[in-house]
């Protein structure tokens, strides 16, 4: 009996407290209006034929009194190129949505472009429209939207074992060049098929699709030729903000052996926030070409900066920054490098970083017919190899391939090498460079104090006279890609 008195006595209190609960009734009062948690969303620039990200908008009643919104409605609507979701439902209009004292609702915005005949980017509006007691309020929307050519997997191919996924944009025999009037956007692999060629004018813009790239064929030939002024520039294609600095967006240029008179050539190009850089490996036939680089830089790569496989590069005025694993790693090849940065202060992934800034080897386990031995050398003048691990150059030779290495006035970050061995030219150890930010990362000297500055050999600055921002380094070079300028 006392456990069912102590149950009715709870049923008989809930029913007291809830006859005692003020219900809020919905208000008319006109004074009373919406807030927002912004007065215009805006986008970045969008892609005409692809879709934006999702923009939150929040929706407040700030009063002690339920309001309802008569009608919430986009002024295009449905040939607007906006679309609206609120708390979950799609639509162009909605209606009687009664928001309870001090509560909000949450919607999201999308945008959809369509293209037209303009070259530069070019803006759409609309707005978005609230009525509440008779009250109208808008929220402006903004975005900038932007031709491209697109370029669309259509076909796939296996190498070593995985799909490429690809389009033609240069056949055999055939010279394809874009240009910088709109700017290039690539789902898959843009190809260069054998005995083909791409060139890419400065000014350029391409745009890689997560999982895509640029791939050169056997044989086939890629030259971008950026200027300073005009860099060429391949990146992910989320323009949003927050993808600014994000690697991983996208997959790789890819160059695979090339032949006699048909060298490789990046020049003035800026390759940012992919998996691999650059990635050159000959691996079907001994190649012919080379690859050369020229003021260029490579940064934000969740892989490799500089990924080779038994490749001849030359490289001159340049950056590698911030790569997951290795800035350069290489097995075999020939290499030389001038007036380079190779800076390492990955922090996007910590537990990611377990290469170092250069790590290269003359062997591969080659399965059951143990390992395979390939000569490797590498020539490094006034650069500067530096980052957060203890040592930043990482050599693993074995004894059945010709190996050789030297670094010729440069800094480099070490506790196993020392200027007193083998290889190590009039070059500095474990000095702090004062970059001007390692982590954004800015290679720039920023310090007087820099043991960089004035450290150079004078010729090989007089080899490579101009820095990688044009100014003149003849005389009295710094190491590394950058001349120190002061305030």
């Amino acid at each position: 009996m006392k456990k069912t008195h102590i149950i009715l006595i709870f049923i008989l209190l809930a029913f007291a407290f809830s006859g005692c609960k003020k219900e809020h009734q919905i208000s008319d009062d006109p004074n009373l209006k919406l807030s927002f948690s912004a007065d215009t969303v805006m986008f970045d620039t969008v892609f005409t034929s692809l879709g934006s990200a999702t923009h939150q908008l929040r929706i407040f009643n700030k009063s002690d009194k339920d309001l309802n919104i008569s009608s919430i409605r986009l002024s295009g609507g449905e040939s607007s190129p906006y679309r609206f979701n609120l708390d979950g439902e799609n639509g162009v209009e909605f209606y009687d949505k009664v928001i309870p004292a001090g509560d909000s609702l949450f919607s999201f915005l999308r945008v959809t472009i369509n293209p037209n005949d303009l070259n530069s980017p070019f803006v759409v509006e609309d707005e978005l429209e609230f009525v509440t007691n008779g009250n109208t309020q808008t929220i402006k929307l903004l975005a900038w939207g932007q031709n491209a050519n697109y370029i669309v997997a259509d076909k796939v191919v296996n190498i070593g074992g995985e799909p490429y996924h690809y389009h033609i944009v240069a056949d055999s025999l055939e010279t394809t060049t874009w240009t910088s009037e709109r700017p290039y956007v690539i789902y898959g692999y843009a190809l260069i098929n054998s005995y083909g060629t791409l060139k890419i004018e400065k000014g350029t813009q391409i745009y890689c699709h997560q999982g895509g790239g640029i791939l050169s064929w056997s044989d086939g030939q890629l030259i971008i030729d950026g200027t300073a002024d005009e860099p060429v520039v391949v990146q992910g294609d989320r323009l949003e903000a927050f993808y600014n600095d994000t690697p991983g967006q996208w997959e790789q240029i890819l160059m695979m052996d090339g032949r006699a008179g048909a060298d490789h050539r990046i020049s003035h190009a800026i390759i940012r926030n992919g998996t691999i850089g650059i990635n050159c490996q000959s691996v079907l036939k001994a190649t012919e070409c080379a690859l050369r680089i020229d003021n260029t830089i490579v940064e934000n790569q969740s892989g490799y900066g500089l990924f080779s496989i038994l490749y001849a590069v030359e490289a001159k005025n340049f950056v590698i920054a911030n790569c997951g694993f290795a800035n350069f790693w290489a097995f075999g090849g020939d290499y030389r490098f001038v007036h380079g940065t190779i800076a390492n202060y990955w922090n996007a992934n910590e537990h990611n970083k377990n290469e170092n800034a250069i790590s290269v080897t003359n062997y591969a386990i080659g399965g059951n017919s143990g390992p395979v031995y390939y000569p490797f050398r590498m020539e490094m003048d006034n650069c500067i190899v530096y980052g957060k691990q203890k040592d930043e150059f990482k050599a693993t030779f074995g004894p059945d391939a010709d190996s050789l290495y030297t670094f010729d006035h440069c800094l480099i970050k070490s506790e196993k090498y020392n200027g007193t061995m083998p290889g190590f030219n009039h070059c500095l150890f474990n000095l702090e460079p004062c970059f001007a930010n390692a982590m954004k990362p800015d290679c720039h000297l920023d310090s007087i104090a820099s043991p960089a500055i004035g450290t150079g050999n004078p010729l090989f600055g007089n080899e490579v006279p101009y820095d990688l921002d044009g100014v003149s380094r003849v005389g009295a070079p710094d190491m590394g890609a950058y001349q120190y300028v002061g305030d």
